[in-house]
């Protein structure tokens, strides 16, 4: 039988029927052997996935123009993937290795400002990594903050970050040390040359926006549910994580990542013993199952480098439990009996290896 157009899918429907069939099949990931079985995380599971859809419908239907890109916060509050650090703002933007781009604003007070240019994404069967990644502090800014930055395949003199041809994404990290006294940088992005307005929507168009989109709720989903099966073989421990894993997931090439898993009993506490190494910012943070960060606009569950207490030596005791042991760097599990964790040193020219025990909370008593 011969492929259907996108014309004959979509008038036909088999465009829809095929991209709800597929959001069906996600959802297999949550009901894997390897999966918590409790209703707790399997209710998380499938809110995890429907927030999956919503931004994927918007990177691949409502913002997937590369022509006319939006720099836009997909990832938030309740939009959280892959150990989503709580100190980040996030931006992102579709673009096309085939043009060149223009990035301008002013930088702002935030404590970290990355750009990096990708290829690929969770639910591509193609090249997927990183292209190109530039720090605020390598470009020249103004005395009074303003920069522009050229986004390009070909080489640019002054403030230029590098993609390739097959290049599609747009990621800024702004991190914040102090979310009370810093600003983040107000920035704006264009195509260079671009004409006034973009072409109305095509039937092929949606078509392929609507597959991309529920390739990516499967991928995503997929791929750091595999994440949190393998840490899950360690339990209570946080391992060194492979850079060449986190650069293919679209990581940040300046950080280190220990990426864990955790399971406490009720009266049990995990404690986390590091010195930290000299570096820009680290921080630790708790997750779900399904690698969402812990609601951290209601709990304190991730604390960074700016407010973490320390001991004397320099060395930092971090505690995880259900209740507060009434010890410094408490972090809260926020009704979760597991899930997973993720500690990061950014900027560090060493690596810091933590140590973790568990013991009981009449022990720390």
């Amino acid at each position: 039988m011969p492929e259907q157009s996108p014309e004959a899918r979509v008038v036909s429907g088999e465009t829809w029927r095929d991209f709800c069939r597929a959001l069906e099949r996600a959802g297999q990931v949550v009901l894997r052997e390897t999966s918590p079985a409790d209703p707790f995380d399997r209710a998380e599971g499938f809110r995890y996935l429907s927030r999956l859809t919503r931004v994927a419908l918007e990177s691949y239907l409502e913002f997937a123009d590369p022509g006319f890109p939006v720099l836009r916060r997909p990832a938030h509050e309740t939009v959280k993937i892959g150990a989503d650090n709580p100190d980040n703002y996030y931006q992102s933007a579709a673009i096309s290795g085939a043009h060149d781009y223009r990035i301008w604003g002013t930088r702002g007070s935030i404590h970290y400002l990355g750009f990096g240019t990708y290829a690929g994404g969770y639910g591509s069967t193609g090249r997927r990594g990183q292209d190109g990644y530039r720090e605020a502090s390598e470009l020249e800014i103004g005395p009074d903050g303003a920069f522009e930055l050229v986004v390009s395949a070909r080489e640019h003199p002054g403030n230029w970050l590098p993609m390739q041809p097959d290049s599609s994404s747009l990621i800024v990290r702004q991190t914040f040390r102090d979310r009370a006294l810093e600003r983040i940088a107000e920035l704006r992005i264009e195509r260079l040359g671009s004409g006034p307005s973009p072409a109305p929507l095509t039937p092929a168009f949606l078509d392929r926006g609507l597959a991309m989109a529920s390739a990516y709720v499967a991928g995503t989903s997929a791929l750091f549910a595999d994440w949190a099966a393998g840490f899950a073989q360690r339990p209570n421990q946080l391992p060194f994580f492979d850079p060449a894993v986190a650069a293919a997931a679209h990581g940040d090439p300046n950080i280190q990542y220990f990426h864990g898993y955790w399971e406490l009993g009720p009266e049990q506490a995990l404690l986390i013993e590091v010195t930290p190494p000299a570096c820009d910012y680290w921080n630790f943070q708790v997750n779900n199952w399904w690698m969402e960060s812990l609601d951290y606009r209601y709990h304190r569950i991730a604390l960074n480098h700016h407010e973490v207490q320390t001991r004397p030596d320099g060395s930092v005791c971090l505690v995880l439990a259900h209740a507060d042991p009434g010890l410094p760097n408490w972090l809260e599990t926020a009704g979760h009996q597991r899930g997973t964790m993720c500690l990061r040193w950014v900027g560090a020219a060493e690596r810091a290896q933590p140590t973790t025990r568990v013991a009981e909370l009449s022990e720390l008593a």
